[in-house]
């Protein structure tokens, strides 16, 4: 019983909290007890706050017996990225540098979640910074696949995707920069949200203008991810692109009620010229037809235009090397030959490259927003392949279907930097598997500031699919189906 309580969803823990069928305190302890004993094989933690969330568990516990007033997520594990500040409890950012960093505030997504009654339960891997879409750094080592020891998580939020979905708990903050939240998350089988730009405030950006950075959710279903946004968002003096929002009920807004009749949806496989698996190609194929079956209307897009990993790269590599090179000299020796190659790059990148690319990210808004003038949803692969390799070098050799590609970000995942750079809401949610029998996700990007119709489009798809019974076994424990279906 205790294995199948890491399993259930906020959603269903909201409920069983407030009628007094099942305990904060039990609940932690079956949380805490398959962290502890899946960590060793995963290593999905920086740092696990084993003892502090017993404790707020008693408290959440003596809250209920009490007949407090209980938030929206009383008693409920959550997990962050430890890019995102917490206080009292260390953010690395991932980096041997940061590793005794210890912040005196939360950041305003851990605070609100925290308000609400959820729990934190420990610190997620990410690689230095959150600079790659590989989990790995000289800190902690590497963060294995949940469904095979042998593939990467993706990244850079690889330790969130991993905990959600083998059952540690079932939210996690993550962060998404080009992609970190939804690579993951569809490496894993998991749902990874990217809001539209303001959404949720983020209270850590350097240049808040200028910033496609993004603290997001991810969980396990659609649900949770809507009941996670609905604590995370809401404006904040911090971040002047949430000022003015109005507020959103995204838990009734995204219940799968209905279908999507009238609804018409864009798709594009890959950008011209662009690589994708075949067992990728069939999954998103499937996914299509029940896009169709669900009354979707569909159209295909030629995908021109979004070939842009040239543009992001000039930003994010600016902005990386303004942030760190400075630390680079000092500490060279503590950071990973990856981290420091991708500063070097940055090298080549002129003040003028660098407005380029911003004039070109405008362009590259207008395109979209003439797309999503014509209908109501974009879809597409989110990644081309199913997970990497567990040593899969950034700038090594890309597989797939085996024929060799230079260029990890350009080729694996082209459809994940546009909409960070655009700022409409993007999510990664489970379509199947591969040959390999790993998960693939499918991704569906909205209209901006229409995250709350993204939401409830997923909801009705993940209903459709069945894949709700599949999750990974690992150790022996998995509830119900553990194995992907065939596709």
């Amino acid at each position: 019983m205790d294995e199948e309580l890491c399993f259930l969803s906020a959603t269903d823990l909201r409920l069983r909290m407030r009628d007094k069928s099942l305990s904060p305190v039990e609940l932690m302890q079956a949380v805490v007890a398959r962290a502890e004993r899946l960590q060793p094989e995963l290593n999905c933690f920086i740092t696990l706050c084993a003892d502090q969330a017993m404790e707020a568990a008693r408290e959440a516990e003596r809250a209920v017996m009490r007949g407090d007033a209980l938030g929206d997520l009383h008693g409920i594990p959550f997990t962050a990225k430890d890019l995102v500040n917490t206080r009292g409890v260390r953010t690395t950012f991932g980096a041997v540098t940061h590793r005794d960093n210890v912040p005196a505030h939360d950041a305003v997504a851990v605070a609100r979640l925290k308000a609400s009654g959820a729990i934190l339960l420990g610190k997620t891997t990410t690689p230095e910074f959150g600079t790659k879409c590989l989990t790995d750094a000289p800190l902690f080592g590497r963060t294995r696949n949940a469904w095979n020891a042998a593939r990467s998580s993706g990244g850079s939020s690889g330790g969130a995707a991993v905990a959600v979905a083998i059952g540690i708990a079932p939210l996690a903050i993550a962060t998404d920069g080009g992609g970190s939240t939804r690579i993951p998350a569809a490496c894993n089988g998991v749902v990874g949200f990217k809001q539209s730009n303001g959404v949720i405030p983020h209270s850590q950006a350097q240049d808040i203008f200028g910033n496609q950075t993004y603290v997001t959710p991810m969980t396990r279903t659609v649900a949770d991810t809507a009941l996670m946004l609905h604590t995370m968002a809401g404006a904040h003096a911090c971040d002047p692109w949430s000022i003015g929002l109005s507020p959103v009920d995204y838990v009734d807004g995204a219940a799968p009620r209905g279908d999507l009749r009238g609804r018409r949806v864009l798709y594009c496989v890959a950008p011209p010229g662009r690589p994708v698996a075949a067992d990728v190609a069939k999954a998103f194929s499937r996914s299509l037809e029940t896009l169709t079956s669900l009354g979707a209307e569909l159209e295909p897009m030629s995908g021109e235009g979004f070939d842009v990993e040239p543009i992001w790269r000039a930003i994010n590599h600016t902005v990386w090397r303004t942030r760190f090179e400075s630390l680079a000299a000092k500490h060279r020796d503590e950071l990973s030959e990856t981290f420091l190659k991708q500063l070097a790059l940055a090298e080549r990148f002129s003040g003028m490259d660098y407005q380029q690319a911003m004039f070109d990210r405008t362009a590259l808004f207008h395109r979209v927003q003439t797309l999503l003038a014509r209908a109501d949803f974009l879809a597409m692969p989110t990644l081309s392949r199913t997970a990497l390799p567990i040593d899969q070098d950034l700038f090594g050799l890309l597989d797939i279907d085996g024929i060799s590609y230079d260029g990890v970000r350009a080729n694996w995942f082209p459809w994940t930097m546009p909409f960070n750079m655009t700022g409409h809401p993007a999510v990664s949610v489970p379509c199947g598997f591969g040959s390999d029998g790993l998960p693939v996700g499918l991704q569906l990007v909205g209209r901006f500031r229409d995250d709350v119709g993204l939401l409830r489009a997923c909801a009705l798809f993940e209903q459709a699919t069945g894949l709700l019974a599949h999750w990974p076994r690992v150790g022996g424990t998995a509830p119900g189906n553990a194995a992907g279906p065939s596709n």
